[in-house]
């Protein structure tokens, strides 16, 4: 099953190496949304529980090792380890993989249903401000403006802007960056936190 990309237009503040915020469309913004659908456990297997913070990785392996006996007879450790993830097929488009061995997709989208408007979270009619620590806003000139005074940027020659595509890897990397660091988009575009997303 072929993976979907989205493009994004990112405002780059080249001084400070840091991305101010990225316009998008309602692809991108249902997408971002769709991951507070993600069950914990689901998160987990995405993002290898080796290189999860703190213990979540470590009690998603004893549940993996812990034998069938000590289950009750109702209960299956799959439903921990691979829980039913909400299906949010009309209008996220497929931007992580459910399963990393088979690369089977959580979600899939419809272009025409997306196009259309309909399907997903947000209206299609708008474009998005989507900045650094993924706070979701509708785009305006007036919000774009109080942004530059809000990160003090006073040499405008120093904005950058640039369109990049957004795919699962991308995708995967944002998951990982949204537990790990305020600075989302810089951290995957720019690679400049101390954060390592790999």
């Amino acid at each position: 099953m072929a993976t979907s990309n989205v493009s994004l237009k990112l405002l780059i503040d080249t001084k400070s190496s840091r991305v101010l915020y990225a316009e998008a469309g309602k692809d991108f913004v249902d997408f971002l949304f769709s991951l507070l659908h993600l069950p914990v456990g689901t998160v987990i297997r995405l993002l290898i529980k080796d290189s999860m913070v703190g213990s979540l990785g470590d009690l998603y392996e004893s549940i993996e090792n812990l034998s069938e006996t000590y289950w009750q007879p109702n209960q299956n450790k799959d439903s921990l380890l691979k829980p039913q993830t909400p299906s949010c097929a009309s209008g996220v488009p497929k931007l992580l993989p459910s399963d990393i061995s088979t690369g089977e997709v959580i979600y899939t989208f419809s272009t025409n249903e997306v196009s259309a408007g309909k399907g997903g979270f947000v209206q299609g009619v708008v474009t998005y401000m989507v900045m650094d620590d993924l706070v979701v806003k509708p785009m305006s000139g007036i919000s774009g403006i109080t942004l530059l005074n809000k990160f003090n940027v006073k040499d405008l020659s120093a904005l950058e802007e640039r369109v990049v595509d957004f795919g699962m890897d991308e995708g995967l990397k944002l998951l990982k960056a949204s537990l790990q660091t305020k600075t989302v988009l810089t951290s995957i575009f720019l690679g400049n936190t101390g954060v390592k997303v790999e």
